[in-house]
């Protein structure tokens, strides 16, 4: 079994893809997901997704960053996959390999990517090493000395398997345990707001661990794992690109997304174009496929559906 946490916020309609797509491409009986989303707008919306699709437990946002230690400290399956709800999966999933690759590589293996494919890291500059798993050949490549920004790029949220030790030991070991921090320096703390400019605050909640979203949640991580690569497993392994994030719209203040179609695709469109029973064409995805790990507009079309 594997634990799938999901995070979303104003986008129902990419969400029911990202699900739709999760249940096409994995063994979903494998998988149990949560889903975390912020209750700004469009709870209507939400509520048909998550009727849609029963088996998920909804987590309506509070406190980012603990009810997602909460939750992954409370996890007891072998492998967490984050999600974001711009992601979809246009190919098969192998759980059986990717198990296969953690079991036999416990002290190499940091994760199995399903954004990554060989050919993809080749044009960005890099050499993935071939490994032979009975009948069946993986990739991996040192992401401690990978010089593409992507495999370089250890902590990730879009779609990437870890052993689910290794994750709360990051969270572990990158979050402050001090009691004064956690007393002065939470994000929301009347001590930030009054006396401290934006830049300095967020360079010292950085500091001390304090994500409050899951692109700082994502990028702070990240960072703590470059500064103790020593100490990690150094291997990104891979078999084929199978997910991709096709961003056509953002919903963060604080990190610069691209994203193509923020114009045509602003999230109070697509939540209108939800109401009127429009969903992601997964199978076009899948006929078209991404061919790296963002997807183009070429890639984000409507079916209309009665559901």
């Amino acid at each position: 079994m594997i634990t799938d946490i999901v995070f979303t916020r104003n986008r129902p309609l990419q969400l029911d893809g990202y699900l739709e797509s999760l249940r096409r491409q994995f063994p979903i009986e494998l998988v149990e997901v949560f889903i975390i989303y912020k209750p700004d707008h469009f709870a209507d919306e939400y509520q048909a997704v998550f009727e849609k699709y029963p088996q998920c437990t909804v987590i309506a946002e509070t406190d980012f960053r603990s009810d997602l230690l909460d939750l992954v400290q409370q996890t007891k399956t072998e492998y967490i996959l984050f999600g974001v709800d711009d992601v979809v999966f246009f190919d098969s999933v192998d759980l059986t390999l990717i198990d296969r690759v953690f079991k036999q590589e416990p002290d190499n293996a940091f994760g199995f990517s399903l954004r990554l494919s060989p050919e993809a890291v080749q044009r960005d500059g890099d050499e993935p090493e071939q490994q032979a798993l009975g009948e069946e050949m993986v990739h991996r490549i040192n992401w401690t000395k990978a010089a593409s920004a992507h495999a370089s790029y250890p902590f990730e949220l879009c779609a990437t398997l870890y052993r689910t030790d290794l994750v709360k030991d990051i969270l572990h070991s990158s979050c402050s345990h001090s009691a004064v921090p956690t007393r002065l320096l939470l994000p929301d703390s009347t001590f930030l707001r009054r006396r401290l400019p934006e830049k300095l605050r967020r360079k010292i909640l950085k500091r001390f661990g304090y994500f409050f979203s899951p692109n700082t949640f994502e990028s702070w991580n990240c960072r703590w794992c470059r500064q103790h690569s020593g100490h990690l497993p150094p291997f990104l392994y891979m078999q084929k690109q199978c997910a991709a994030a096709i961003q056509v719209n953002t919903v963060n203040v604080t990190t610069a997304n691209a994203a193509q179609g923020a114009n045509q695709y602003p999230v109070t469109a697509l939540a209108e174009k939800y109401r009127q029973g429009y969903r992601l064409d997964i199978a076009a995805v899948e006929r078209n496929r991404p061919m790296s790990i963002h997807g183009d507009l070429e890639h984000f079309t409507l079916r209309r559906t009665d559901s």
